[in-house]
C-alpha cells in the first residue's frame, strides 16, 4: 500500500483553491460593478449569469472527464497517451464552443424571458447574454486545458492564468461600464476579452507540453469521439445539477425583483464558496485517477478518507466566516436596503450548509476521478427528482411568502436548496461506501466491460 501523503494533497489543493476562488471573482466583480447601476441591471445580471453558467457548465465534463483520463494514463506510465487524450478534449471544446455560441447569441432574448423576471430585467439580461455568448469558446477551452494540466498533477499553471484573467476582467469591466458609459454591455465585453485571453494562454502551455513529449496534437476523429462518449454521463450529471440551480432561480424570480436580485448575489457567493471547497475535489480527481491508474486501491481509499475529513473541516471554517460577514457583504453589492436585508437572510442559510457542501464536493470529486460517471448521472437525476416537488411547493406559496417580506421568502427558498445538498450527500455517500467504483487501470470504461473486480488491474 502506498499512502498519499498530506503534502501531496495540499500541493494540488492549495493552488486549485486559489484558482477556483479567482474564477467566480469574474461574476463577483461583475455583480459589484453592475449592482451600482440599479436593481434592474443587477437582477438582469442574475438571469443572464444563470443562463450563461448553464451554457458553459453543462460542458464541465471537459475538465472533469479529461482530468480522470489524463491522470489514469499518467498513473499507468503512459505520458504521451495522457497528453494526446487531453488534446482530444481541447479540440472537442472548440467545436462545442462554436456551436453553443451561435445558439445562445440567437436565442438570448427568449432564454432570458424564461425566468419570468420583469421586462426591464429581461432587457438587461438579454444585452449581457448576447455579448457574453462570444466568450463561450474560450470558457470551454479553459475547462479542457485545465483538465489536462490537473491530470498531470499541475494546478499551479491554471492559478497563474486565473489570477491574470481576473485582474484584466476587473480593470476592463470598470473602464467599460463607467468611464466608457457602456453599462451592462461593457461588463460583458470585458469578461469576454479576459476569458478569451485566458484560454489562449492555457492552450499554448498544453501544446508545448505535447510537443516536448512528441505526442499527437492534431485533432483525431476517433479520439475526439472517445472524449465525447466518456463525457456523456458527466454531461447528464451536470445538466441535472444545473437544472436544480436554474429552477431555484426560476422560483426566486416569482418572489419579485428584490428577492431575485438578492438571490443572484447569494448564489454567486455560494458559487464562490463552492469553488473554494471544490479545491479538495480537484485534488481528489487527480489523486483518485492516478492511484487507480496505478492499480493502488488502498491508497485511493486512504486519500478519500483523509480528504473527506478535510472537506468537513473546511466547511466548518467557511460557516464561521460567512456568519461573521453576512451583514457586511451585502453592502458591497447594492445600495438598495431591501435587497441588502434579503441577502443577509439568505447568507445565514448559505453559511449553515457549508459543512454538508464540503463533504459533498469531495465525494463528487473522488467518484469523478474514478470515472464513475454513469452512477453520478443516475444519482444526480434522482436527487433532482426529489428536489423539484420542494421547489414547486415554495412557488405555489410565493404570494404568501412575499407578503411576509423578501427576507423571509428568500430564506425559505434557500433552506429548500439546503435540503437539495443534503440529498446529494446521502446519495454520494451510499455510492462511496461500495467497491463498485474502484476500477483500476489506464482506461476505466474498458475496465468496466472487461472486469468488475476492483483488485485486478486492467490495461
Amino acid at each position: 500500500m502506498t499512502e498519499t501523503p498530506a503534502r501531496e494533497i495540499l500541493r494540488l489543493a492549495v493552488p486549485a483553491f486559489l484558482a477556483l476562488v479567482a474564477e467566480p471573482l469574474f461574476l463577483l466583480a461583475d455583480s459589484a460593478i453592475v449592482g451600482h447601476l440599479g436593481t434592474a441591471p443587477l437582477a438582469g445580471l442574475g438571469v443572464a449569469s444563470s443562463a450563461l453558467l448553464t451554457a458553459t457548465n453543462m460542458f464541465v465534463f471537459l475538465a472533469y472527464g479529461t482530468t480522470s483520463l489524463v491522470a489514469r494514463q499518467l498513473g499507468a506510465g503512459h505520458r504521451g497517451a495522457a497528453v494526446s487524450s487531453g488534446m482530444d478534449g481541447v479540440w472537442l471544446s472548440l467545436a462545442l464552443g462554436a456551436v453553443t455560441t451561435v445558439g445562445v447569441a440567437i436565442a438570448a432574448q427568449p432564454i432570458c424571458g424564461l425566468f419570468g423576471a420583469t421586462p426591464d430585467a429581461v432587457d438587461e439580461a438579454t444585452t449581457y447574454l448576447r455579448i457574453s455568448a462570444f466568450g463561450i469558446p474560450g470558457m470551454l477551452v479553459v475547462l479542457a486545458t485545465t483538465g489536462v494540466l490537473r491530470g498531470f498533477q499541475d494546478t499551479r499553471t491554471p492559478l497563474v492564468g486565473a489570477v491574470s484573467a481576473f485582474t484584466v476582467n476587473l480593470v476592463l469591466n470598470y473602464l467599460l461600464v463607467y468611464p466608457a458609459g457602456l453599462g451592462i454591455a461593457g461588463s460583458a465585453i470585458g469578461t469576454v476579452i479576459a476569458q478569451s485571453g485566458y484560454a489562449v494562454g492555457l492552450m499554448v502551455v498544453v501544446m508545448r507540453r505535447a510537443a516536448r513529449l512528441k505526442a499527437r496534437m492534431r485533432p483525431h476523429p476517433a479520439g475526439v469521439l472517445r472524449s465525447a462518449m466518456h463525457g456523456m454521463p458527466l454531461l447528464v450529471r451536470t445538466l441535472a445539477l444545473r437544472a436544480a440551480m436554474l429552477l431555484t432561480t426560476w422560483v426566486a424570480a416569482d418572489l419579485g425583483d428584490v428577492s431575485l436580485a438578492a438571490h443572484q448575489v447569494a448564489m454567486t457567493l455560494f458559487g464562490f464558496l463552492a469553488f473554494a471547497l471544490d479545491a479538495l475535489a480537484i485534488a481528489a480527481q487527480a489523486i483518485t485517477g492516478k492511484t487507480l491508474g496505478a492499480g493502488d486501491v488502498a491508497a485511493t481509499r486512504s486519500a478519500t478518507r483523509k480528504m473527506l475529513w478535510w472537506g468537513l473541516g473546511m466547511g466548518i471554517v467557511l460557516t464561521a466566516m460567512v456568519l461573521a460577514l453576512h451583514t457586511l457583504l451585502p453592502v458591497l453589492f447594492t445600495d438598495d436596503t431591501h435587497v441588502r436585508a434579503a441577502l443577509a437572510s439568505a447568507l445565514l442559510v448559505v453559511a449553515l450548509i457549508q459543512p454538508i457542501c464540503g463533504v459533498v464536493f469531495v465525494l463528487d470529486g473522488v467518484l469523478i476521478g474514478a470515472g464513475d460517471g454513469r452512477a453520478l448521472a443516475v444519482l444526480q437525476t434522482a436527487v433532482l427528482i426529489g428536489y423539484v416537488p420542494m421547489l414547486l411547493l415554495v412557488r405555489a406559496h410565493a404570494a404568501t411568502l412575499s407578503a411576509a417580506g423578501s427576507s423571509h421568502a428568500l430564506s425559505v427558498l434557500w433552506w429548500s436548496f439546503g435540503a437539495f445538498m443534503a440529498f446529494r450527500l446521502i446519495a454520494l455517500g451510499l455510492r462511496a461506501r461500495t467497491d463498485r467504483w474502484l476500477i483500476t487501470g489506464a482506461l476505466p470504461t474498458r475496465a468496466r466491460r472487461a472486469n468488475r473486480s476492483p483488485d485486478r488491474s486492467v490495461e
